[in-house]
């Protein structure tokens, strides 16, 4: 199979456009018609009276991007199996949610989490994480509507840059006017094209593989079922890299963001809880079938990969490859997968358009405004938050369509923020010991010790000199001619060690330092000085916190 199948035609733009005009829909909807968005606290909470169902859902839509539809398969095709673990570990932060993070930032009420840091520390700590917070949005944004942008060009030969123009300007337009209620149904309605796009390219790609014995087979005889379960941390993935570092970039990622914390909150009780539940077993779900799509894509193409024969440019483009060979000549199915590939893209940037305006607000903009300020003047202000926000995405696009494989970029890059976001939530909420000065001083060399890391790696992957042992593809099934010249083996100097790290342990690192630097800080400078209230806690150490007010 190495020739593509079927052309996008009149049905699949009708499916496509169908799917554009409802979120236009929506957003124009709740502008204009429903509920005024003439107050801050509806337009970012929805009036805290959503329903569960479409919460938990908006919930799993926001999570699966663009990236997991078609980089992950990507990268399973590649690399192997071992991203599974990841979904064993979906349960776990889930559980620790409930039980650590979630019983303290639902209970506070705040429009941002990052509020929780004022009374926690101070001020300070508050601005730094939220532009930790900030960093991970415009380095998520351009990522997950590149794409799926990509995606399109692939199937239908439309310039990618029209394509990621036109669908940005409808995703501004729908979350500036329609705030956080627009966002949560138009998700609930792209968690549909979701799930079909998802189990469309699944069962279709099994069916022209030979039934899911043969994928298994094939798979396993193409080594893409080999699990490696080495301790070496500069493998690039391993069981213990990926479960490891894996909890450090993921529970930031699911839970203790703006985002998700919103949506929770926009619920009038606390069946959070509930919504929490089901939005971990649809994740999974979801997350299984991509993954399991890469083993689809090998058995496929086990014998002539699309990419060595020129048949697509990046990896990225194996999923929707995939498609049009094995359902392009279908009516309406390349349409409909398109569709949720874009439902999964603009679900998360509306989340994180809407989530990241109300954070700019709060902790950077709301300090400088006058007291007089209205609830109609604040409206205004997120909605041009929202504006620029999605006008520097447009921007960064450009930027990251250059820097090759997506998938490693975006693990790389969102571990640099998570690592230290995590370390002053969790010592924030664990550690009632931990003052101001260490959580300041913590949070700021973790950044800095997990940036230094990120960017020494991509610049020597940049430079060829980081080995990523792809598994073996092949060539020899293909009936196209081509040449392909074979360099031959450099011998070169390693890396220092730290730049050999698994990019998974990018988010690690960052809370690794932060803990250890903002513990030994606090007991340098005698620990928290103040009483601490016993809401800022978990409730799992509040006899700490009795025990450390009364020695004050």
């Amino acid at each position: 199979m190495n020739e593509t199948s079927g052309t996008f035609s009149w049905i699949d733009y009708t499916v496509f456009s169908g799917m554009l005009g409802l979120s236009v829909a929506i957003g124009v909807y709740f502008g204009f018609f429903g509920p005024k968005q003439n107050s801050k606290d509806v337009y970012i909470l929805g009036g805290k009276d959503m329903n569960v169902i479409p919460v938990a859902m908006s919930l799993i839509a926001s999570q699966i991007s663009g990236i997991s539809l078609l980089a992950i398969p990507a990268d399973v095709y590649l690399y192997g199996l071992n991203y599974i673990w990841v979904l064993a570990l979906i349960p776990i932060i889930c559980l620790i949610s409930v039980y650590i993070y979630l019983p303290v930032l639902y209970d506070l009420q705040f429009t941002s989490i990052y509020e929780y840091f004022s009374l926690r520390f101070d001020k300070k700590i508050r601005v730094l994480s939220s532009f930790l917070y900030t960093i991970t949005v415009f380095v998520n944004c351009p990522l997950i509507t590149y794409i799926p942008s990509l995606a399109f060009a692939q199937v239908s030969g439309i310039n990618v840059h029209y394509i990621t123009l036109v669908v940005c300007a409808i995703c501004i337009f729908y979350t500036t006017i329609g705030g956080l209620k627009a966002v949560v149904w138009t998700d609930a309605l792209q968690f549909i094209g979701i799930v079909v796009s998802v189990f469309a390219v699944f069962v279709l790609g099994i069916l022209a593989a030979g039934g899911i014995g043969e994928v298994w087979e094939i798979a396993d005889k193409g080594q893409r079922l080999d699990l490696s379960f080495s301790i070496d941390p500069t493998l690039r993935d391993s069981f213990w890299t990926i479960f490891i570092g894996g909890f450090f970039n993921y529970v930031p990622f699911l839970t203790l963001n703006q985002g998700s914390m919103q949506k929770y909150k926009s619920l009038p009780t606390v069946r959070s809880t509930v919504a929490l539940v089901l939005y971990s077993t649809g994740y999974v779900v979801l997350a299984a079938t991509t993954v399991l799509t890469g083993c689809v894509i090998y058995a496929n193409y086990w014998n002539c990969d699309p990419l060595t024969n020129n048949q697509i440019q990046q990896s990225d483009q194996l999923v929707p490859y995939l498609l049009m060979n094995v359902a392009g000549q279908i009516p309406a199915i390349p349409g409909v997968f398109i569709a949720g590939v874009f439902s999964a893209s603009l679900s998360s940037l509306s989340a994180n358009l809407n989530t990241i305006s109300s954070t700019i607000y709060e902790d950077f903009i709301l300090p400088f405004l006058p007291t007089t300020t209205t609830e109609r003047t604040a409206s205004i202000i997120l909605k041009v938050i929202v504006i620029i926000s999605g006008i520097i995405t447009i921007a960064l696009i450009f930027l990251y369509e250059r820097m090759g494989s997506i998938f490693p970029i975006f693990v790389a890059l969102q571990g640099v923020a998570n690592g230290p976001l995590l370390a002053l939530f969790t010592l924030g909420i664990l550690c009632p010991f931990v003052n101001s000065k260490g959580a300041l001083i913590g949070g700021i060399t973790g950044l800095v010790c997990g940036g230094w890391i990120a960017i020494g790696h991509q610049w020597y992957s940049i430079q060829g000199l980081l080995r990523t042992y792809a598994k073996p593809i092949s060539v020899e099934g293909c009936n196209s001619t081509f040449n392909q010249t074979a360099e031959p083996s450099a011998i070169f100097e390693e890396p220092f060690i730290l730049y050999r790290l698994s990019i998974w342990y990018n988010a690690l690192v960052g809370t690794l330092v932060c803990c250890v630097i903002a513990i030994t800080t606090s007991l340098l400078t005698k620990g928290s000085e103040n009483k601490i209230e016993l809401n800022l806690i978990s409730p799992l150490v509040h006899k700490f916190v009795e025990e450390h007010n009364t020695r004050l």
